[in-house]
Parts: structure tokens; sequence; C-alpha cells
């Protein structure tokens, strides 16, 4: 077919659509101009996009002089995508327009019935219903959704969309979120990819990572994980497992996620604690002079129990916020170890940024000023440390992202079809 009328006709209006993309609003003179194409063929490839549904005219242009130009732009809702972060204890869905505007986001809680024989069943039936809600909510049809991109906590294998090494509490469900179930249990394509590698892509299109060539996103929450971008690019490696530092092992031979994962926070909480309490037991029972300083050491106490009753990562940095010693003390302990690894990464990969983010990384008001001190004076590498603009949302921004790519190339090959 390359070379014949019709396949010259789709490639013209392809370019005509990218110019549209990029620029904006435009008149035919000016697409003409924009693309070399002449002024009878943009008329005639603009005619068949707007059968097409893929651009449309937005009135008369505020030229000085002679006819009004009829401005023709891209039609952005003539499509949907839905981008869909699956955590570890949270559902979160975005539903955008093809300029990934998003229009509509949700959380839910992240249910898992292990207990259930169809536990996979039950998740995919879930799930849609979520998307089924949504969409109803917004008074769109399922014809209407081009593509989801869903994000994992897991290695996602590049052959076969399979799912291998998955966050501790969704262990068991690998089937039900493997690319093929999701294929079967949705009436429009389906992308599966990696959650951080998502978090690193919304970070550089639409976040704090936007424009810079090298760098890395570290997701530090229930799991810990990193998205390696150069030039736009994610890296991805041998079977898709680059950037996956929880597999790094630390000095006493534990993985990295087991130390920097929430768990791993409130362990070192917990031991730090421990440790504390059993000091002024002993220094009650030598007989210490304890009336010196005493009512410091009542507000630790009270501090120090209080933390043990509600330890967890929100209470610790809440805690830290208020200035109290004992969580600040944890942190700071916390923070080398985030260091260690930052200098692991950037004496290999020497990124001119990392983007701090998940659950526990997102925390930057208390991490960064520990953590940028820490580069400062020890890291014979420094790049600049900065945290999540994007938030709980980069995972579904980048799912957004990928859905819009991938819907463009496949508009674009229906073209040529």
């Amino acid at each position: 077919m390359a070379g014949t009328p019709q396949y010259i006709r789709n490639l013209n209006e392809n370019l005509i659509m990218d110019a549209l993309i990029n620029q904006g609003t435009m008149s035919r003179a000016d697409i003409s101009r924009q693309t070399g194409l002449s002024k009878p063929t943009v008329s005639l490839a603009i005619e068949h996009l707007i059968d097409r549904n893929l651009v449309r005219e937005m009135g008369r242009a505020d030229n000085a002089q002679g006819r009004k130009a009829t401005l023709i732009r891209f039609n952005e809702t003539a499509y949907y995508v839905c981008g869909i972060d699956i955590g570890a204890t949270r559902i979160r869905i975005a539903l955008s327009d093809l300029n990934g505007e998003i229009i509509a986001y949700r959380t839910y809680p992240m249910v898992v019935q292990e207990a259930y024989e169809r536990a996979e069943a039950t998740m995919l039936e879930l799930l849609r219903s979520h998307m089924n809600e949504l969409l109803d909510e917004n008074h769109l049809k399922w014809d209407q959704i081009q593509c989801i991109g869903f994000g994992i906590p897991g290695v996602v294998l590049p052959d076969s969309g399979r799912i291998h090494r998955i966050v501790d509490p969704l262990a068991g469900l690998e089937e039900a979120f493997s690319l093929e179930s999701l294929s079967g249990a949705f009436p429009c394509e389906v992308i599966l990819e990696n959650d951080v590698n998502l978090a690193a892509l919304g970070e550089y299109r639409s976040g704090a990572a936007a424009g810079y060539p090298l760098f890395v996103f570290f997701s530090i929450g229930t799991g810990t994980g990193a998205g390696i971008m150069v030039h736009g690019q994610l890296l991805r490696g041998l079977g898709g497992l680059t950037g996956e530092i929880a597999e790094m092992l630390v000095d006493d031979g534990r993985r990295l996620e087991e130390v920097l994962s929430a768990d791993g926070l409130m362990q070192l909480a917990k031991d730090y604690l421990d440790q504390h309490d059993e000091l002024l037991l002993e220094a009650a029972d030598s007989g210490a002079d304890v009336n010196v300083n005493v009512d410091v050491d009542v507000d630790v106490v009270v501090v120090a129990n209080d933390l043990h009753r509600h330890l967890t990562p929100e209470k610790l940095f809440e805690a830290a916020r208020s200035g109290e010693v004992e969580a600040l003390e944890i942190l700071k302990q916390y923070s080398q170890k985030i260091a260690s690894a930052l200098r692991q990464i950037s004496v290999v990969l020497a990124p001119d940024l990392i983007v701090l983010g998940g659950g526990v990384g997102g925390n930057g008001d208390v991490l960064l000023p520990l953590l940028r001190q820490i580069i400062s004076e020890q890291f014979p590498v420094q790049p600049q440390l900065i945290c999540s603009k994007l938030g709980e949302q980069a995972v579904v921004t980048g799912a957004v992202q990928v859905a819009i790519q991938q819907t463009m190339l496949n508009l674009q090959q229906e073209a040529l079809d």
C-alpha cells in the first residue's frame, strides 16, 4: 500500500495531527505553513479528520484584515484513557482526555481477600466495578475508552506480561494482575507496567523532573524501588529488572527493602524505643541521680510511650514535625540508611536529579534537610535531591501518559491501515 494516494493522504493526516497537538489551535493556512503541505491537501485532510472526530472547527480567527480564517484544533475528547495504580493499600484511578488532562480521580481501599477461593476473580470484578462507577459518574461509555494503563508494585516481565516479585501484601494475586488477566477483564487495550517506572514517567512529563536528561525516581513505601530515565526513556534492562533496588544488600546481609520499607522504618523505631526504655530502667535500678533534668526525662518517657502505642509512619513523622526528640533521632538514623542507598545509586549513575516519592519517601519536609546535609558532607557525586511534585498521583499520571501514547499510535496506524 506504501506510495499509493490513500497511504500518502493518511500520512498527511498524521502530520497535521502532530502539528495541532504540538501547536494548539491553528488555521488551515497556519497548518499549511507549518507542515509544508499545500492548502488544498490540508483542506481535504482536515475534512477527513473531522469525519473521524479527531479534529474540530473552533470558530473564526481574530485576524485584522480580510476574511476571518476558521480555526482548527485537535479534539482531545474524541476518546478517553485511564490510569490505574494498584497499590498495596490503595487503588487509584484517573480518567483523562487525550491531552492528558485528568478529569476525574478516585481512590479506593485495597481489599485483599485471601480467604476466598475466587480471590483473583473477585479482585478483577472489583476493579471493573470501580471503572464502571467512574464512567457512569462522567457519563461515558466503554467504547469511548481507548486504553487503560495499569501500574503494579512488582516486576512486569516484558515478554509475557506476567508479574514477578510483587509486594508482600499482594502476594498470591500475581495471576489476577497479569497482562492476560487484565486484558480479559476490560473491553479496551491494556498496558501493564511497574508502578515506580510509571511514577518516574509522570514526574518527567508533568512533575518535578521535567526536562532533566538523567534522573532517578526513588520510591519508599510498602516496598522500595527506583525508576531510571535517560533522555525521556525508561531504562528496563535484563528481564525488566532495572531499578529493583529492593534486592540490594546492606551491611548486615538484609535486603534493602527490609530496611527502608514502611515495615523497616517501624522496626527501626521499635528497636530504638525499646533500647531507650531499657536505658531508663537501668538508670533507675542503679540508683542514678534521676532528679537531674527530671522534667526532660519525664517528657521523653511520655513521648516514647505515645510512639509505642501509636507506632505508624504517619505518627512518627507527625511527632518529628512537632519537634519531638525521639522521633527526630529515629528519622536521623533512618536517613542515614536512605543515604547509603542513594550514595550507591549516585556513584554508579551520577544522575542530575533524584526524586523521592512513595508513602514514606514523600515526607520531604522532614527527610530532605537530613539527606541533603549527608549528601553535601559525604557524597563524591552530589545530585540534586527533591521530593515528588505529583505525590500520590505520580503513578496514575504516568499510567495515563503510556495509555495516551498507545492510543495515538493506534489512531495513526488506523489511518494507515
